[in-house]
Order: structure tokens, then sequence, then C-alpha cells
């Protein structure tokens, strides 16, 4: 019989990365047992040096660093700098506690050189795909947007932290980041083979990196998943939620979300409300721009939610997105292509109009749109810090219209939902994440026995 493990789950504090980790400390913490015994799940605390470096009080997540047009770098620099910070508290936990495993989120480097002192080993969680980790090394090996203009990936959609030839914050955490990763134990991921096979044999045999793939880490939970709380509480009750759904047809809705640190200027978000308008479609609009006291927001056209009426839902603040997505009313999504929201896409079997803004999106873009085919690209020609490159109307309208009513959006739907199969059957006994996972546990048992 295999020994009981004890394994420490470090997620970076932001809802984006910690969502993922605590669904996979529950995946692991349910392996192998009955459910008679319950899971064993336990919480530390570390006290985050938020006021220390200037960040309000409070400032524990970076979702609630205010956005502005340049990001508000300086107070995210500050953020970074008090994660630095948690490395002496947290060495002394992992002395007192000696966990057998440590999972640690890729922007905690120092995770690597604290477990090491102990003799733990520490595998990174980035949270993003095989896809993403291959094309990223390549951009850094190779420098293709140096010697081409144009190719698959045009230069303006190269992130800027990749581009710089000066040593910048960015590029000092990637080069710190990069070199704890090779110090490391591995990589877990969460994603599935069948989704995305040549890149994670690419990555594993060519790159030569040493990875497990346990995902999709969101449909390991089942039926125990709040759908409606999960990462934040949700800003529409769930009753009013489903009933609006639920008075839909099949694949008729079409779902707009852009994450939690996407902020849109106020004429784009009325672009995108005059192009659903034109578009006839039935809509859930998710929006971070909270309502004013004025009787109708600035930035929607003058009695727009008077003729959406029973058509569209507009959600300020947080979204019960797994709940919407998985009914069968939804059709479509909108979506910035963060790796969370992507993969919560392919577990519904829904088709995607893809709209990234930063970080990796534009590589998950390419693999929604030209690798897997389920999605249409809205057009986004820049990469940005947090805002987002401007979109006219007339592309978003013909995107929507695209993935919900076109010639092509059948056949992408149902491309989407034999994906969604594969992806349950990757998670369940003998699927292919099950055992990836089961080979870890097993590797981890041995070595420290």
């Amino acid at each position: 019989m295999r020994r009981e493990i004890h394994m420490f789950f470090l997620p970076f504090l932001a809802h984006g990365h910690l969502i993922p980790v605590v669904d996979m400390a529950e995946m692991f913490a349910s392996r192998g047992r009955s459910k008679e015994s319950g899971i064993h799940i336990g919480v530390e605390l570390l006290n985050f040096p938020a006021v220390d470096v200037g960040l309000p009080e409070g400032c524990e997540n970076v979702d609630l660093i205010p956005t502005s047009q340049d990001g508000n770098l300086e107070m995210i620099t500050n953020f970074f700098q008090a994660a630095l910070m948690l490395q002496q508290p947290f060495e002394k936990l992992l002395q007192g506690r000696k966990p057998d495993c440590l999972v640690a989120d890729t922007f905690f480097h120092w995770a690597t050189d604290a477990a090491n002192k102990f003799r733990i080993p520490r595998l990174v969680f980035h949270g993003i795909s095989y896809f993403s980790f291959c094309a990223s090394e390549c951009m850094s090996l190779y420098k293709p947007y140096k010697k081409f203009s144009d190719f698959k990936l045009t230069r303006n959609q190269v992130p800027d932290y990749v581009k710089q030839d000066a040593e910048t914050n960015s590029t000092k955490l990637l080069k710190a980041i990069k070199e704890a990763e090779l110090k490391s134990y591995g990589v877990v991921v969460n994603s599935f083979y069948e989704l995305e096979a040549t890149y994670a044999d690419y990555y594993r045999n060519v790159l030569g990196k040493k990875s497990w793939h346990v995902g999709p880490v969101s449909l390991c939970s089942g039926k125990n998943i709040d759908k409606v709380e999960r990462g934040n509480k949700s800003a529409i009750d769930e009753q009013e939620c489903l009933e609006w759904l639920e008075s839909k047809e099949p694949n008729s809705v079409l779902y707009i979300c852009f994450g939690s640190r996407t902020n849109f200027t106020s004429s784009q978000l009325k672009e995108i409300a005059m192009a659903l308008e034109a578009s006839e479609l039935q809509f859930i609009w998710v929006v971070r721009k909270q309502k004013n006291n004025e009787e109708e927001d600035d930035w929607l056209p003058e009695g727009f939610e008077k003729r959406m009426e029973g058509k569209g839902l507009i959600i300020r603040g947080w979204a019960p997105q797994v709940l919407i997505l998985d009914h069968e009313a939804v059709g479509g999504f909108v979506t910035h292509c963060g790796w969370n929201s992507t993969l919560e896409g392919v577990c519904a079997g829904v088709p995607m109009v893809t709209w990234p803004i930063f970080a990796e999106q534009f590589y998950n873009e390419k693999l929604v749109t030209q690798v897997l085919k389920i999605g249409v690209a809205v057009g986004v020609q820049k990469w940005v810090r947090l805002e987002g490159d401007f979109v006219e109307r007339g592309a978003i309208e013909k995107a929507v219209k695209e993935i919900m009513k076109s010639d092509r959006a059948e056949a992408m739907r149902n491309k989407a939902k034999a994906l969604a199969e594969t992806a349950k059957k990757a998670v369940e006994k003998g699927g292919s994440s099950y055992s990836d996972l089961d080979a870890l546990i097993e590797e981890i048992s041995l070595r420290s026995h």
C-alpha cells in the first residue's frame, strides 16, 4: 500500500493562480481516499507585508491593485517585492512541517532554493499550456521577432518583456524564474495530453523538461465544486442567473468575459455594446466597471439596457463562469484567452471568440484558432499591459456572428464538444491526466520513503 504523502501548495496571490492551485490541492488530497475518509486539507497563514512596501493595507491579491493605463507598474513592482519578502517566514514553515513535496507558483522563484535547503522536491506551477511553454521557449532561443517582421505571431503581438534587450524588473524576474525552474524537480501542467499532445511531447522530449499533465483541474472536483462562488463572491444571484439561462434555447447565448485583470476604456466598452446590439444575439456580458450614481452608465449607448431587456444580461463584477459556460443555452464564449478561461471553455465544449490582451494570451489564441480550430480571432493586433488593443464594432460583430450563426459554427461546436468529452475522460480513472498524477504521486512517495 502506498504511503500517505504530505504536500504543500504555495499559490501566487491572484485569482487566476489561486483557483487552479486550490483545485489541484483537492485533487491530490482526494487521490486514493475513500469518500468516507474525507479529504484532509489545512491552511497555513503567512503575513503578507503589503504596508512595508508602500501598498495599501489589505492589498494581498494582485486583483486588488487599482488598474490604470500603465497597469499601475509601480504598485505591481511593489507587490512582487512583498512576495519576495515571504521567503524567510515560508522557510520557517517548511522547517517546522517538513512536507514531502512543495508545489509552488512560478512567481515564487525563491521557493526552489527554500525547498532545496530542507531536501524537499519543488514542483513549479505556471498555470499555462504546453503550447505556450513551447512557444515562449522557442521565442527565447531563436528570437524570430528580430529577423522577421511578420510570422504566425506578429512582432506587435510579442510581449514587451520578451523583446526588451535592456535589463528591467520584468526581465530580471523572468531570468530568476527560469533559473529556479532548471533547479526544480519538475513542472505540473494544468492541461491534458490529448489537447496538445505534440507540444507535450516537444516540451518533454526535445526541450528536455520533466513535467506531468494533471488537468483540467477544474474537472477534478466533480460535483463538490462551488460553481457560483468559485474564486470570489458572485455579483449575481445563482437562481436569477439560472432562471435567465433556462428561458433560452440551447446554444443561443453568447457569454462575454475578459478575466479579472483586463481593463477596457469606456469607448471600447461602448463599441462592444453596439456590436452586440447589431449582432441581434442574446448574451451575458461580464463588465468590470461598476455602475455610477447616474441613471445609466456613461460607457453604454443611450437606452441600451432597456432595449436589451430579456435579450442581454450585464453582470458587473465577479461572475459564476463555470456555471454559465456549463449551461446548454450557452453557444459561444468571447474570452481574453487566459489559460483558466480557455480550459473552462474547452471543458464546456463551447467555441470561442479570441480577444487576447497580455501575458501568454496570444499563444493561447493560436492554439484555439489554428491548432484546435474551435475559435475565431476578433483581430487584436497588439500586446498591451492591461487595457486592451482597440477593436472596432464591425470586427466584433463579424466574429461573434461567425461563432454563433455561420456555416462554420456547427463544425466548431461539434469539435469543441468532442474535446470536452476527451477532457472529462482524461481525469477519470485510467485517463491520461489521472495516470500522470498517479505516476507523480508514486514518484514522490518512493522518494520520500
